[in-house]
């Protein structure tokens, strides 16, 4: 094919899979290969066992060499976990320009910019995804290249995650012989895959259930508004199997993708399941129904913590597409229908989209949604068409994550006055425990998606627009006094002069 070649790796915890795609001249994607190896070196999302993880991703990777034809040593990388956490930032730089026209140059200076935030010396940047440019107080502009201004401001969504995580991703892929070439949120690169440009613009919340973890990702006006990682999956459904029916590890995952229902009505004939004995015991039977009734609370568990999370998100109406479910926790059937009942919206099952050609039908799977939205990420990436972000607003953990200092200068601390000591950011994180079932909240609350904006005199009544000064910029950063103690203090300046 001639064209470019990219391989996504998913390291999840149950499975870990690798796909080869192609992008002819046309730009048509076309999948040539697809390896697949069971997984049993991480625990939610993040890699526990080194050695079982460099195992399981030579032997995906060894499939779908095989399959494809093509030498792999390069690979786009997702990473999850519940320590992703995410929150809003801002930033705001003069354009120094003789013409004032903003350039690419002003761009990455802006976005450098927002990511001077004192962050935990734990935690790194992943993603900085720009929600909205400001120019000259006019707001509500996507991109700012080509416009005219003296001053641009930017509100950006910050990903960040922990460096051991990150760093042992890393160390596995490269033990494993391979390169990484760019490291990608996971609901991020799932949304690539199945979700479509006008679901993107209307508003959705793509719900990826994987095995470890489960995986929210708002959109709104085709940007990410809010993202969200709860530690509770597929894995914990196979659990409560194994235990309720004294089954093997093994046994419970063939009940549960095989018989298992997630609503009790989705079940019609209810006819019995022969589940072989263990040590020579006689053989049991099981109802479908009963199989349901240990299936439909825990994934009511975790739908309802999403539904929880969507509200606390601020966009929970302003989905008018709804709610995607995707990745292997949603096969269980019947999982859309009691995810419509317990959030009260359109529910569908998101499987890849946008493919052209080669191994098309095999890789139509929501289990295969965040492998596809790799290679897709690693396509496009650098190009400023369509949903995905402009490369300068993409931080690659994998290639800087010894590149950050543990302290910047600039940094601010909580009470708004310079520091080299990092504080902590402004998130809830969702509790590191098998049994919490608190929602986690990986992002601050979101602000109104359509706020009032500030009153500005228009620039045509403007003599001449001078930029910010250095003492305007820092002055915006620092915090400002709240309305009732400005009033105390007026009233206590009264009495004193009675």
């Amino acid at each position: 094919m001639d064209g470019q070649i990219v391989v996504g790796l998913d390291i999840g915890t149950t499975k870990i899979c690798a796909i080869v795609a192609g992008q002819d001249r046309a730009g048509r994607v076309n999948i040539l290969g697809i390896g697949r190896a069971p997984s049993d070196g991480l625990t939610r999302g993040v890699v526990t066992n080194i050695d079982r993880t460099v195992k399981a991703i030579s032997s995906a990777i060894e499939q779908a060499e095989q399959n494809s034809g093509v030498k792999i040593r390069m690979v786009n990388v997702g990473i999850a976990g519940d320590h992703i956490q995410s929150f809003q930032s801002r930033g705001v730089i003069a354009i120094a320009s003789p013409d004032n026209e903003i350039t690419q140059s002003d761009v990455d200076r802006l976005i450098a910019d927002t990511k001077r935030i004192a962050l935990p010396s734990d935690q790194k940047i992943i993603h900085v995804i720009p929600q909205e440019f400001i120019i000259d107080g006019q707001d509500g502009v996507m991109d700012p290249i080509g416009m005219s201004g003296v001053r641009m401001e930017a509100s950006v969504h910050v990903i960040t995650g922990l460096v051991t995580a990150a760093k042992n991703i890393y160390r596995c892929v490269e033990r494993a012989g391979l390169e990484v070439q760019d490291v990608v949120l996971e609901p991020l690169a799932s949304s690539y895959a199945v979700l479509s440009e006008e679901e993107r613009e209307v508003g959705v919340a793509l719900v990826d259930i994987g095995g470890g973890t489960t995986d929210l990702a708002v959109f709104e006006e085709k940007t990410i508004r809010h993202t969200a990682v709860i530690g509770i999956a597929g894995r914990k459904v196979t659990d409560d199997i194994r235990k309720g029916l004294g089954v093997l590890q093994e046994q419970a995952e063939y009940l549960k993708c095989v018989h298992g229902f997630a609503a009790a009505s989705e079940v019609i004939d209810d006819e019995p399941i022969l589940i072989p004995g263990i040590g020579g015991r006689a053989p049991r039977e099981v109802s479908k129904s009963t199989l349901c009734q240990i299936i439909q609370p825990r994934i009511e568990e975790i739908l309802e913590i999403i539904g929880l999370e969507i509200k606390r998100s601020g966009y929970a109406r302003h989905l008018s597409a709804g709610v995607v479910l995707t990745g292997g926790g949603a096969l269980v059937k019947g999982t859309a229908t009691l995810a419509r009942e317990i959030l009260g919206t359109d529910v569908k099952i998101g499987l890849p989209i946008g493919l052209a050609g080669g191994l098309i039908h095999e890789i139509e799977n929501p289990m295969y949604a965040t492998g596809v939205g790799l290679v897709v990420h690693g396509l496009h990436k650098g190009h400023h068409h369509g949903t995905f972000a402009p490369k300068s607003t993409m931080v690659s953990v994998a290639r800087n994550i010894d590149a950050y200092p543990t302290t910047e200068p600039g940094l601010r601390g909580d009470d708004g006055r310079p520091t080299d000591r990092p504080s902590a950011i402004p998130s809830t994180a969702y509790l590191n425990r098998s049994d919490a079932t608190a929602p986690m909240s990986t992002s601050a609350p979101a602000p109104d998606p359509h706020p009032t904006p500030t009153p500005t005199r228009p620039a045509a009544f403007e003599p001449t627009a001078e930029a910010p000064t250095d003492e305007e910029t820092d002055a915006a950063r620092e915090p400002k006094e709240p309305r009732m103690g400005a009033i105390w203090k007026r009233m206590a300046s009264w009495f004193e002069e009675l």
